[in-house]
């Protein structure tokens, strides 16, 4: 074989891509390899000593309080699993900026979209009983599931949904979550909006996913936390687990959940993922998720058959382009990122992300019986992602091969920058006046979003969105002529986001059509008169 031909050296810098050979003595011998060699899925060229990852795990005290600092984030905590056992597990900093109560490893924090892997192992749970499989049909058990298209609908698997190929467009739902509108609501709605192609469309989806996890759990005579609990939670000892809001709240040991307050953080607590539990709901710590990496990393352990669980770790669809055509594309299995290192090593991962407040990662290198887990209690910076990567490095390489935090932090920005195209513009000089507030005044319909209502009060007109007794209520800033500003404040809308509210004539010229622009990401915004 021509890998016979490289010292160590020389293959490593193959490996890492770099433009010339690692310089070794004369005396280094040749790259050794197996005899005979292993199955390809199990051939690595970059041999890592148990003495390295000790090393590795020696440094994440100082790794943790570094990037804590970096970052400004009030608090994190990390777990290291190997060879199925806990080696490493601490916590960093505050669990809410206004108390000092420490994190540690037992610090209960939300999980985000960490809660897809770790539900897809609640689904392996069941399959390996017999009970669902991958390719069970979702209307099996959701007889109304509807996707817009009665085929699809039908055939739509739960396999499908946990790899994100049913045609849903990226984050289906999302916006009338945000709106307030409850869980059956939002499903009931999701074949309202335009599909792309069946299985062979990768859109990410927590409304989707969490159709199918409703299937199971109707499958199995209960609901989905309560399945959670039983199936997985309870087996492996994660007391402080749940796929409860009110369970995580109820939590004396808890991580509130922070956003930014110009240059510091404050607590923000506003984040209720009931709605989604399967795909963002979870609540746990370090110390149980490390129980949690033990078991996905040793094939499922006693709890989940392998050829259960392997289909959830096995590349399902790519998840998009290479960025360049040199570029390995990333694949996704069922609740889980399959990746590969740079060395070759297949990886398992996921991170989790609230713009309300919450950070999260993992990252499991089965091949050395190797996982990571880092939680953080505020939003997006990269802080969770670089401490993953640079323990990785440290593992494989020894050193870190670039400052992962600085490249993280720019690729999580725009997860809770202000969105809006008037974000930033000055606003007119000299602006039209607007009409009399009778004019705008009235309620106007969407079969998606609902009802979008439009009074006078308060010395200004309001606008309305979602269930009448909990959606969003925003006073309305005039700007310019029959347009007007409000500034919606969610999820999907961070902090200083602006969103631009169009009145807009008929053919009659009569302002009968009313254009949302938080709403109409799909060309769904728009609102036509019916009082």
């Amino acid at each position: 074989m021509y890998l016979n031909r490289f010292s160590a050296p020389a293959a490593l810098a193959l490996v890492l891509g770099l433009t010339a050979p690692l310089q070794a003595g004369p005396d280094l011998p040749p790259l050794a390899l197996p005899d005979p060699m292993p199955a390809p899925a199990q051939t690595v060229l970059l041999p890592v000593p148990e003495t390295r990852i000790d090393a590795a795990i020696a440094t994440l005290d100082d790794l943790g309080a570094d990037v804590l600092a970096r970052s400004g984030i009030p608090g994190l905590a990390i777990a290291v699993v190997h060879g199925g056992q806990t080696v490493y597990a601490r916590g960093f900093g505050q669990r809410a900026v206004d108390r000092p109560d420490p994190v540690d490893a037992d610090t209960v924090f939300l999980l985000a979209s960490l809660s897809k892997s770790v539900g897809a192992t609640v689904i392996a749970s069941q399959v390996s009983a017999g009970r669902v499989g991958w390719t069970s049909l979702v209307q099996s058990y959701l007889p109304e599931f509807d996707l817009g298209d009665p085929w699809v609908s039908a055939h739509v698997t739960v396999g499908d949904l946990y790899a994100h190929r049913s045609g849903l467009p990226d984050h289906a739902g999302d916006d009338l979550e945000d709106l307030g509108y409850d869980r059956d609501t939002v499903l009931s709605r999701l074949g309202m909006l335009p599909q792309a192609p069946f299985r062979a469309h990768y859109a990410y989806t927590n409304f989707g996913l969490t159709a199918a996890a409703l299937a199971v759990a109707t499958a199995t005579g209960t609901d989905w936390a309560s399945l959670s609990e039983r199936a997985l939670y309870a087996p492996l000892g994660m007391a402080s687990t749940s796929s409860r809001y009110d369970d995580y709240r109820a939590r004396d040991n808890r991580a509130a959940s922070h956003i930014r307050n110009g240059d510091s953080f404050v607590v923000a607590d506003l984040r209720q993922p009931d709605a989604q539990s399967p795909a963002g709901g979870v609540s746990s710590s370090v110390h149980d998720m490390a129980r949690w990496m033990a078991m996905v990393l040793a094939g499922g352990g006693d709890l989940i058959d392998v050829e259960a669980l392997r289909p959830a770790l096995a590349p399902q669809m790519t998840d998009g382009l290479p960025l360049t055509i040199d570029a390995r594309a990333g694949t996704y299995g069922y609740g889980f990122g399959v990746g590969v290192r740079p060395s070759g090593r297949v990886t398992f991962s996921h991170s989790g992300a609230f713009a309300l407040g919450a950070s999260t990662t993992y990252l499991m290198i089965p091949d050395l019986d190797l996982g990571i887990v880092v939680l953080t209690n505020a939003l997006p910076t990269g802080a969770a992602e670089a401490i993953a990567a640079s323990f990785a490095d440290r593992v494989e390489l020894g050193l870190d091969s670039r400052d992962w935090l600085a490249g993280y932090a720019a690729l999580m920005a725009p997860v809770s920058a202000p969105v809006g195209s008037l974000v930033g513009v000055p606003r007119p000089t000299a602006p039209a006046p607007a009409q009399p507030d009778s004019v705008y005044v009235g309620r106007y319909g969407n079969g998606y979003f609902g009802p979008a209502i439009v009074t006078a009060r308060d010395g200004g007109l309001r606008l309305h969105l979602g269930p009448q007794d909990h959606g969003q209520d925003l006073a309305m800033e005039h700007w310019d002529g029959d347009t007007f500003i409000v500034h919606p404040f969610t999820e999907n809308q961070p902090a200083g986001s602006i969103s631009r509210i169009d009145f807009l004539p008929d053919g009659t010229g009569a302002l009968s059509v009313l254009r949302i622009e938080h709403l109409d990401d799909l060309n769904l915004g728009l609102f036509e008169r019916e009082e």
